[in-house]
Order: C-alpha cells, then sequence, then structure tokens
C-alpha cells in the first residue's frame, strides 16, 4: 500500500487519482493508460465527459469468428477453414482452473469491482509515478474484452486493427462507456465466458478451446491446473511467452501465474509448488487451416466449395455480404464429394499421371439427375512449388480454373449430333464426308447474316483412308471431321447453339460459344466439369441439372445453429428422351467399336466420346453411364507441351490421344467410384449399320499415322484460333510462359472471318 504523507494526508498522485475517481470516465481513462505525470491528468479530463456523453450507447458485438468444417457426403471432414481458428464454448465447458488462472493474473479484483477497478488505478499511477513510466496498466477484464471485440470487429483489415489498438485518450473513453454497459448487461460469469473465447492465445489459436486444442490437444475443459496457467500465462505477450518457440521463458510466466492464483487462494502453495515442478507437456497440433490440408486430394474441390460460397447471392447479396458471413466462419457445410468417388479419381490420376510430368490431367465426376460433383481431383497437387498448382483445371476461371478452358477436341460433336437429331435428321443420316472439301457455304447463323467461307478454304479428315459416304453411326465412332462440319452446315450454327446453351456449355472465360463451323471441331476452350455436367444429360435422358456442391449448411451463431439456405440444382429438359437415347446408342459404339475402345467398362453400359487438338496439345475422354458422368483432361496448361513421344506415368508414348491416356484414366475412376452402385442400363435406340462397317476406318487405334478423333492434325489450329484465339489453353505453367506458344502452320488456309480479332493463342503466365 502506497504511505500517506505526514500528517495523514494523501500524497498529490492520490490526490489527483481520488479526484479523479469522482468522474467514473476519468478514471477508466487513467486504467487504461495509466499516465504517470499528475500534471496530464487534468488534460486527460478536459473535454472528456462531453465525448462520453456522445457516444453510442450500445456496443455492437459482432458474431465471433470461428473455423469453419467443410464434410463430405457421409459426414467425414475434408478440410477446415477459417480467418480465426476459434471454436465458442460455453462457460461450463471450460475448466475451472483456467478460468480461475485468467482472472487471478489479469484482473485479481474482477468479481469486486465495477467495469472500472479504482484500487488497480491508483496502484498503477503510485507504480508508474515512483518509475517515471508506464510501468502498469490498470485495464480490467471488462476493458480487455471490450477491447478484443473492437479487434475482432476490425478483422483482418491492418488498419482497422491498429485503430482499434492505438493508445489514444478517445479510444480510451469508447473502451469505458462500453465496459460500462457490459457490466449492467451481461453480469460477471457471461464476461468471463465471452473473454475467454475471444482473446488470442497465439499460435493461431483464438479462444481457449482453440488454445486448448492447439497447445495440449484436448479440449478447453479438460485442461489441468499447470496447463491451465500455462495458457493464461501466454495471453498478455503470445509472442514472448510462446511455449512452442521458447519453452524458458514460457515456464516463468507460467509459474507466475501459479504463484498469483496460490497468493489470493485459489489454490493452496503446496498445489501451486507441485504444478510449478510438472513439465510443460505440451502435445502440439500444428495449425490445420486452408484446402491445402484437405484430405483424398480433395484441396481444389474443397476452393471450389469456397468460390461457389462467394458467388451464390442465396448467401448474400452482394459479395463482401457472402464474404462476411464466409470469414465470420462457424460453419459447417456438408458437400456432394463422394468419399469413395474421390478417393477412385486421386488413385486413378496418380497411376496414370506423375505429379512431375511435364502434362497434368484433371478428373470431374458428376451425378446425371442431380448435378451433384461427386469427385474432382487432378495430377498436380494443390500448392505454391514446382509441380504444384493453385488453379483448378476443372472448372472456369470465375471459380479459380484456368484462364479459358481447354479446347475438347472431338468431344464436342456429340452436341452438333443432338442437335440435328433435334432438328429432325434421322440416325441414320448420311453425307459424302470426303478426305479433304471446302468448308460449306453459307451457313446460317442465329443472325440474318450467315457465316461464309470468302476464299474458298479446306479442312481435311485425318488420313487419306478416312473418306464417305458415312452415316452418323460410323462418323462419330472414327470422328471423322468432313462429316460434322457437313452436318453444322446442314442444319445451321444456331441449332447447335441452342443446344449447348440448354446445356449451359460455356467458355472457360464465361463467354457464350463463338458462331463458327469450327466448333464442330471442338475449338473452343471447355472445363472439365462443365463436360462432365453436359454429358450427364445424355444419361439421363435428356434433362441437364446445373452443377452442386452443397447438401446443407449450418452456422453456429450465439451458441445456437441455425440452418442456411443452399442452393439447388436446377433440372431442365435440353432434348427429347429420344435424342439422349440416340445419342447414348452412338457414344456406346465409341467405346465399344471406336476410339474409345480403351476406356470401355466391361461389367455395366458406358458410353463416351474421345477427343484429341491441334499437335496433340490436349487429350480428352468424356463418358457416362446411366448413373455416373466424368470428363477427364490431358495436357498441358501453357499449351505449349505436344504430347509426342513422351513418358506420362512412367509408360512411354509415341502419340497421345484421348482413348489412350485420358481413356484409361476415365475407367479405372468411374470402375473405383461405381463400385457397389446399381448396374442399371440405357435405354437405347436401333441404328442401322453401315453397309461397309470397315470403310474408311482412321488411325485412331494408334497405328502409324496416329489418326486420333479425326482432328490430331492441322486442322484442330483453326480450332485454337477461332473464337477469340485465346482459348489455346488456361493459365502458364510453373515457368512462367505465356500460354499457347508459336501456333503451327497449317496445311491448308484458314477462312475469312474466322479471326475474332485477338492476338494471342493463350492465356497469362501462370502454373502448370
Amino acid at each position: 500500500m502506497p504511505k500517506n504523507r505526514s500528517g495523514g494526508g494523501l500524497s498529490p498522485t492520490q490526490q489527483a487519482a481520488k479526484f479523479l475517481g469522482v468522474s467514473v470516465l476519468a478514471g477508466a481513462v487513467l486504467a487504461g493508460i495509466a499516465l504517470p505525470a499528475v500534471g496530464a491528468l487534468g488534460l486527460a479530463a478536459k473535454g472528456s465527459v462531453e465525448s462520453f456523453d456522445e457516444l453510442p450507447t450500445n456496443l455492437k458485438t459482432p458474431p465471433l469468428s470461428q473455423r469453419t468444417t467443410i464434410l463430405d457426403a457421409e459426414g467425414g471432414t475434408i478440410a477446415t477453414v477459417y480467418s480465426r481458428d476459434r471454436t465458442v464454448v460455453d462457460l461450463k465447458d471450460i475448466s475451472p482452473y483456467i478460468q480461475k488462472a485468467i482472472v487471478a493474473i489479469e484482473d485479481a479484483r474482477f468479481y469486486q469491482h465495477g467495469a472500472v477497478d479504482l484500487k488497480g488505478v491508483l496502484r498503477a499511477l503510485n507504480r508508474n509515478a515512483q518509475s517515471g513510466g508506464v510501468s502498469e496498466g490498470a485495464s480490467t477484464l471488462t476493458q480487455q474484452y471490450v477491447k478484443n471485440v473492437f479487434v475482432e470487429e476490425a478483422g483482418d483489415d491492418p488498419t482497422k486493427v491498429a485503430q482499434a489498438t492505438q493508445q489514444t485518450l478517445g479510444r480510451k473513453i469508447k473502451e469505458l462507456k462500453y465496459a460500462i454497459q457490459v457490466e449492467e448487461e451481461l453480469g460477471k460469469k457471461k464476461i468471463l465466458e465471452n473473454y475467454l473465447n475471444i482473446t488470442f492465445f497465439g499460435q493461431q489459436a483464438y479462444g481457449v478451446e482453440a488454445a486448448s486444442e492447439r497447445y495440449f490437444s484436448k479440449s478447453a475443459k479438460d485442461l489441468k491446473l499447470q496447463e491451465a496457467a500455462l495458457l493464461a500465462g501466454i495471453v498478455q505477450s503470445p509472442s514472448r511467452y510462446d511455449p512452442v518457440n521458447d519453452e524458458a521463458e514460457a515456464v516463468k510466466r507460467r509459474n507466475i501465474v501459479l504463484q498469483r492464483m496460490a497468493d489470493i487462494g485459489d489454490v493452496s502453495q503446496a498445489e501451486a509448488d507441485k504444478a510449478k515442478e510438472a513439465p510443460l507437456g505440451l502435445k502440439v497440433s500444428k495449425p490445420k487451416n486452408g484446402c491445402i490440408t484437405a484430405v483424398k486430394g480433395a484441396s481444389f474441390f474443397c476452393k471450389y466449395v469456397e468460390k461457389v460460397f462467394l458467388s451464390e447471392p442465396v448467401f448474400g447479396k452482394s459479395r463482401e455480404a457472402r464474404a462476411k458471413i464466409w470469414n465470420q466462419g462457424g460453419l459447417t457445410i456438408t458437400t456432394t464429394l463422394d468419399p469413395k468417388a474421390q478417393e477412385s479419381v486421386q488413385a486413378s490420376l496418380k497411376e496414370h499421371v506423375y505429379q512431375d510430368d511435364k502434362v497434368a490431367a484433371a478428373t470431374t465426376l458428376v451425378e446425371p439427375g442431380t448435378g451433384k460433383i461427386l469427385g474432382m481431383g487432378q495430377s498436380k497437387p494443390f500448392g505454391y512449388g514446382k509441380n504444384e498448382t493453385e488453379i483448378n483445371y476443372s472448372v472456369d476461371s470465375a471459380y479459380g480454373g484456368s484462364n479459358f478452358g481447354f479446347p475438347t477436341g472431338s468431344t464436342f460433336k456429340p452436341f452438333v449430333a443432338a442437335a440435328a437429331l433435334e432438328e429432325g435428321r434421322p440416325p441414320t443420316q448420311e453425307y459424302p464426308s470426303p478426305y479433304q472439301m471446302e468448308y460449306p457455304s453459307p451457313v446460317q447463323t442465329c443472325d440474318s447474316a450467315p457465316w461464309t467461307n470468302r476464299r474458298g478454304e479446306k479442312l481435311e479428315n485425318e488420313s487419306e483412308s478416312e473418306h464417305g459416304p458415312y452415316r452418323l453411326r460410323k462418323a462419330m465412332e472414327l470422328s471423322v471431321n468432313t462429316y460434322f462440319v457437313q452436318m453444322i452446315a446442314d442444319i445451321g450454327l444456331c441449332p447447335v447453339v441452342n443446344i449447348t446453351d440448354k446445356l449451359q456449355v460455356r467458355q472457360g472465360n464465361g463467354t457464350k460459344l463463338p458462331e463458327q463451323p469450327a466448333i464442330a471441331l471442338g475449338s473452343v476452350g471447355l472445363s472439365p466439369l462443365t463436360m462432365a455436367s453436359a454429358y450427364a444429360a445424355f444419361a439421363s435422358r435428356g434433362m441437364y441439372c446445373t452443377p452442386i456442391v452443397f447438401e446443407s449448411i449450418s452456422q453456429k451463431v450465439g451458441g445456437q445453429q441455425k440452418s442456411l439456405e443452399v442452393p439447388k440444382s436446377t433440372c431442365s429438359r435440353a432434348m427429347s428422351e429420344q435424342t439422349a437415347d440416340t445419342v447414348n446408342s452412338l457414344l456406346q459404339g465409341v467405346v465399344d467399336s471406336g476410339t474409345g475402345k480403351e476406356a470401355g467398362l466391361t461389367d455395366r453400359d458406358s458410353a463416351g466420346k474421345t477427343g484429341t487438338t491441334d499437335e496433340r496439345r490436349n487429350a480428352w475422354f468424356v463418358g457416362y453411364t446411366p448413373n455416373l458422368s466424368g470428363a477427364v483432361w490431358v495436357g498441358s496448361a501453357t499449351q505449349k507441351v505436344k504430347m509426342r513421344n513422351i513418358y506420362i506415368g512412367g509408360q512411354y508414348n509415341d502419340l497421345v490421344y484421348g482413348g489412350k491416356v485420358p481413356g484409361p484414366i476415365w475407367r479405372d475412376a468411374m470402375l473405383g467410384a461405381l463400385e457397389g452402385k446399381p448396374v442399371e442400363q440405357f435405354n437405347t435406340v436401333h441404328i442401322p449399320e453401315d453397309e461397309d462397317p470397315d470403310k474408311g476406318r482412321g488411325d485412331e487405334d494408334g497405328n502409324d499415322n496416329g489418326g486420333n478423333d479425326g482432328n490430331n492434325g492441322d486442322d484442330n489450329v483453326i480450332g485454337g484460333l477461332i473464337g477469340g484465339g485465346n482459348n489455346g489453353g488456361g493459365n502458364g505453367g510453373s515457368d512462367g510462359g505465356a500460354d499457347g506458344g508459336t501456333l503451327p502452320t497449317p496445311s491448308f488456309s484458314i477462312p475469312e472471318g474466322w479471326w475474332q480479332g485477338q492476338t494471342n493463342g493463350g492465356g497469362t503466365g501462370g502454373r502448370d
């Protein structure tokens, strides 16, 4: 206790403090900043009462940000994400030891004083006056709680955080008024509960529950005396008393807390002494924050979940509003991810494509009839190092994917066939399909002005032996370029655009498909998710369902769980059942005897289409069963790698094509995902065979000529130039190079009017 002056009077410092104690405001200001000089006290009080009265009455306490848990469809944890690693718990679920320890070391008279501890103010003033500086503060636990609310409200904005913690009179006045309000409204137990849930304990842990899990891998309700004292000691300076990085300093601080608990009678001296002798007993759990920690290779799916949340109006009218909910956290998100399907996707990718290969592979699985995304993965894992990437090759750029998607080659041809069937063309439709021909002209568009081949430009099939006439079934099996260009000229471009609109087929950058005949050859860049979802409409007999990732979402706010509305898949008819059944029959032929034989499933009905683009920069297989659709892309995001004479997954490939590398990836991923699922059959349509089943058979099977979907060669160079010229790939690779590279010189001229005014052949630099 400070000594009285001679004659029994108070010292000047004590007199000043007593005077200021009449004004709760001034006392609180002193308690917060503990000004050492008496002369400053008068300055501190001037004008403060008026400012105090002008402050809003109610403290707006934002919901505490907490960790969000992302679950698969069976309830298994995929990942936890958070801006604050925190789990809010009730006081009854917090060990009495940590309750007593935090009060003992931070505010021993917590239960005896109000918002301001005047005795603490006097003590601080006296010691600071003696030291000539600020050696002791006197903020109560309530005031500290209010300050933490200001910090929480500031979020991750460094400017706002600085404003919330700066040592100014204005902030202290604000802190005081709200502390008085909090004391009146909440009571001591609730204030203590809130404080223990909001305060920072270091090592990315906010709140006592996260801190207990971080340092001791246990719940806060199970903390022992010495463990509680350690955590309570950290609060004053989480970096200085960090037990992970400075054990000696942490032990000293812990023992100070233990002694303080003994001094005020919370524990006996014997208990404190025994606890002082105990080792720290750390059992540290490393922070596991973010999608990079996702299990089963689901990091890209996890990031997609976040991107979808931030884009869906159902979660808020603006992106800022949605981001606020996401950053607040406390969400439990149950997704559509099927753990078996996801495991199968990753196992297949790992088997067929190595992480350090020159090319990458991406696979997405979608459930027909529901739009549920069941699996999503790629060969290069999520990360920022060599042979890692943060770009999700399976989705559009708006959701973290490549800038433009990837040219699909002949996997686009089923859309042309479906459009023709919808227009009334029979499944036996025949076209001359010569080896080489001029682009038909004019070709009707959705506008009044048709597309015209102004300079008589030509295209050709892969091999001279590939010539018609062909009917649709054989042309699909062999991927005959001239057949599908003749088909699109026959029906016009508008039916193709209409059906792809119904299937929500958009370029990877979100734009609609260009009305150019070369779209028949898969010239535009699309994402695997787009392709898997579109093909799922064939499997579900013409019903297209928008892809979804959410099953349910709940959020913990104020100790209560509330359910959030989630976006549902919207299903609509994209084509007639007859058209879908016919396409299914056509694409069954592709895997039975056509270019996709290596992808076919032997134990259940399957259908699909191969695709390979110019100079073998991209290879695709998109296929489905009645109950699962999947798309596989293989290539380089830079679009610089020509897949000839290349090792992929430890296997040498003289020529890569859609049925050879993507096909087996698709087959193995589907087999594992479908294990235990019902064996269903397509509704098929009988399509008469061509008279000569071997006529014009190309080299898709991998013969020396390298025929591949009929568009491995220069014909798809045209595809790489139309529709913006920038659909030649996604973001750049780890070498930082630009996409596209040098375009090869086509063996035929490019029809006038196919250019869209773009200047490059790809996207921007990034990671492959």
